[in-house]
């Protein structure tokens, strides 16, 4: 299943990823200073990702708490596919290129890169 979150969402998922089992109230504390969103829109987002399958919900008194339904790895891994196929092709290599070619590789990341492709080759 494909489950496409947004920027927003994706702000309230790296909150879970780091610490489950918050209330909405705690996922509003930790965001505090970063975004200047209400407890309801915070309430609301979480919402959405639970409509959405990506987080569940367990009750606790009168609150819920959330969880991550979904990985942080398998989600990067399906965006970062999702974006390499719709963007180039599905092709990975014009994509290191086109970073090159626009200096959005420091030295190390070129490094990362071509202990990578070492590893890859054996």
């Amino acid at each position: 299943m494909s489950i496409q979150i947004s920027r927003a969402e994706l702000d309230i998922m790296n909150i879970l990823w780091a610490e489950a089992d918050l209330a909405a109230s705690d996922v509003h504390a930790r965001l505090a200073g970063q975004k200047d969103w209400t407890d309801r829109t915070v309430k609301t987002l979480l919402a959405r990702l639970a409509e959405k399958g990506a987080v569940t919900t367990t009750q606790d008194g009168r609150r819920y708490l959330y969880r991550p339904a979904i990985t942080e790895a398998a989600y990067k891994r399906r965006a970062a596919r999702q974006f390499v196929d719709r963007v180039f092709s599905g092709r990975a290599a014009p994509l290191v290129a086109h970073l090159a070619d626009s200096e959005g590789l420091t030295p190390e990341d070129i490094s990362e890169l071509e202990t990578l492709l070492e590893a890859l080759k054996k």
